[in-house]
């Protein structure tokens, strides 16, 4: 059972939250497996030739695997909330619905009509540069990391990092210590931080660390799609 009354007070203390066994190790391999296979998916990216790393990663085509399929809808319907919250208190007008399908619509009647859902992998010596994953007008706030691997036997290094950026102040360095089939719930852009002049936002980038050995697969399920 996930104490989402927990995940929302993490989020709004660090901009993550960790949420562990979200799947079993069946399921992370069963995952991991999909990516040979290529008819699943609607494209590819070489991180080196982007400067975006080193690694690949690929976006899932409609229809989504039935776990991720299901997962984001159940996942967004405990997000939204919290979403609404944090736009409230940062002064953006913009509110999200309860149901996924109806976010999927506003999307898709903006043009943004691309899945996003994906599998990356990462090999020794590779890694992904801190970055957001906005992709259009329309930007769900959260998103969610699941690490199909598991660290020291699968793979070393590869850790997952975040920075925050608050303002007049340097980036603040995290680690979140996921294990095989934990989830990571993450600020996709910024948070609101309560400041003693009132709330003001933070900025926060992800990414990961170099590999040093072996394979590691990582789930990333974002709640909006792409144009």
């Amino acid at each position: 059972m996930i104490d989402w009354d927990q995940v929302a007070l993490d989020l709004d203390a660090e901009g993550s939250a960790l949420i562990e066994r979200l799947l079993t190790r069946e399921e992370c391999e069963a995952l991991s497996a999909l990516y040979p296979l290529d008819p699943l998916f609607r494209s590819r990216v070489v991180m080196e030739r982007l400067g975006f790393g080193r690694g690949e990663y690929k976006y899932f085509d409609y229809p989504l695997p039935e776990r991720l399929a299901g997962l984001r809808e159940a996942v967004y319907a405990q997000l939204a909330p919290i979403a609404n919250r944090w736009n409230q208190v940062m002064g953006i007008e913009v509110r999200y619905p309860p149901r996924h399908a109806d976010f999927i619509a506003r999307c898709h009647a903006a043009g943004q009509t691309r899945p996003t859902p994906l599998l990356l992998q990462y090999g020794a010596d590779d890694y992904n540069c801190l970055h957001q994953d906005l992709y259009g007008e329309h930007v769900f706030p959260l998103q969610l990391v699941i690490l199909l691997s598991e660290p020291g036997r699968d793979f070393t290094g590869g850790e997952f990092v975040m920075t925050e950026q608050r303002p007049r102040m340097q980036s603040r360095p995290m680690v979140l210590p996921l294990r095989q089939g934990d989830a990571a719930v993450i600020a996709v852009h910024h948070r609101p931080v309560q400041g003693t002049r009132g709330v003001y936002r933070v900025n926060l980038r992800h990414g990961v660390s170099r590999v040093r050995s072996g394979q590691r697969h990582t789930a990333g399920i974002i709640f909006h799609d792409a144009t």
